[in-house]
């Protein structure tokens, strides 16, 4: 199979690429934003008429919240237009395509909201991504939603890359071990103005979810989470316990006020994805094995960095 992934040098993105061509021998074009901007049309469309992939999975995003609500424009452009450049092309050649779209669709009132509960998005990144998959919905010819959550593991594109808590779920996991190990206190962050509870999901076991919407051409919405809902200090005191690390050393405080934007953040995401499963015909991960994956994934990072 040959599937195009756009963002594919991103942390989902790249996580994506490897399960489809590690995993499954799938051949992934994956293009850069030097050698196909997305929000040029013609473009896209010369690029996927010359490849002719089976599927397209757009996981590609403009990563600046906070210029999202001060250049409109350029977000509406590189969000919504850029959909609808990738689905027009996907008709063209009767692709399947697949938009990885977010929790931060629904307000924080909604959880544990399933995948027909009308979105409401309170901030640009939940607005933008719930146009989207409108644009997905109604113009592709076969065309699915793929609602992730709270997105742990490592990034494959950039292994050496920083990671830092912020008002979300992803990475969470990945920053507290990086600073326990290193034998340094965390402290993770509870209370107002910050996403507190969500459906977490290892970003491969996200991707190989999107693998069976594809193989068994599955559309409509999907909600590619785990199994267990949880809140931040749940997550991070679960991770601790299970890689055995200094449990005195993480630590609860309240929320910084630089992590805290000028957009409001969803209180509570959780995600229902038994209709996603039922689906699919798979069970959804529970949190205890996507822990233990996502160690195995962070010892394979830290190799790679000696």
């Amino acid at each position: 199979m040959r599937i195009y992934v756009t963002g594919a040098s991103g942390f989902v993105g790249s996580n994506l690429a490897h399960v489809f061509a590690s995993r499954h021998d799938a051949d992934v074009i994956a293009p850069g934003h030097d050698h196909v901007d997305l929000t040029d049309a013609v473009m896209v469309r010369r690029s996927v008429c010359a490849t002719r992939p089976d599927a397209i999975v757009h996981a590609a995003i403009w990563n600046e919240p906070e210029r999202l609500l001060s250049d409109r424009r350029r977000a509406w452009s590189a969000y919504v237009e850029a959909t609808r450049n990738v689905v027009d092309a996907a008709n063209a050649v009767g692709a399947h395509v697949v938009l990885i779209s977010t929790d931060w669709v629904f307000d924080g009132t909604q959880g544990p909201a399933d995948e027909h509960e009308p979105p409401n998005p309170i901030n640009p990144y939940g607005f933008l991504k719930a146009s989207s998959e409108l644009v997905v919905t109604q113009r592709a010819d076969r065309g699915t939603v793929a609602r992730i959550a709270g997105v742990q593991g490592v990034h494959r594109a950039r292994p050496r890359s920083p990671r830092a808590q912020d008002a979300g779920f992803g990475y969470l996991v990945a920053s507290l071990v990086d600073m326990l190990a290193a034998g340094r206190p965390f402290t993770v962050w509870d209370g107002p103005g910050i996403n507190q509870l969500a459906t977490p999901v290892l970003a491969t076991d996200a991707a190989e979810l999107v693998w069976r919407a594809i193989e068994g051409v599955v559309t409509g919405v999907l909600h590619c989470c785990g199994a267990e809902h949880t809140d931040r200090v749940a997550l991070a005191q679960r991770a601790v316990e299970a890689f055995e690390l200094e449990p005195e050393l993480l630590q609860v405080g309240p929320v910084p006020s630089y992590a805290i934007g000028s957009a409001p953040i969803p209180r509570d995401t959780r995600l229902d994805g038994r209709k996603t499963a039922a689906r699919l015909r798979v069970e959804l991960p529970d949190l205890g094995g996507m822990l233990e994956r996502l160690w195995q994934d962070l010892q394979n990072a830290s190799a790679m960095r000696v």
